[in-house]
């Protein structure tokens, strides 16, 4: 899968988490948490999206690799091959 594919994916469920935050102008490279209203179990939620659409399990001790959007991609895209 490629990144981008990935990134819609991220997004999508970022939407579907964050139902009141605008995404267009999300900057890849600065953090989620910065950019939008989320809290830590929003946080959880998306975490656990991935787990139960896409049977992608992210450890806890790998929570901090998904701080940006460009590092979601980089850290899932390998996961979805």
């Amino acid at each position: 899968m490629e990144a981008v594919e990935v990134r819609n994916i991220v997004l999508e469920i970022i939407e579907d988490v964050a139902l009141d935050e605008d995404l267009t102008n999300l900057k890849d490279e600065v953090s989620l948490r910065d950019q939008l209203d989320l809290d830590s179990m929003d946080f959880l939620d998306i975490v656990m999206e991935l787990k139960k659409r896409h049977k992608i399990e992210v450890p806890q001790e790998d929570y901090p690799q998904l701080a940006t959007m460009q590092s979601c991609v980089e850290y899932l895209t390998p996961k979805f091959q």
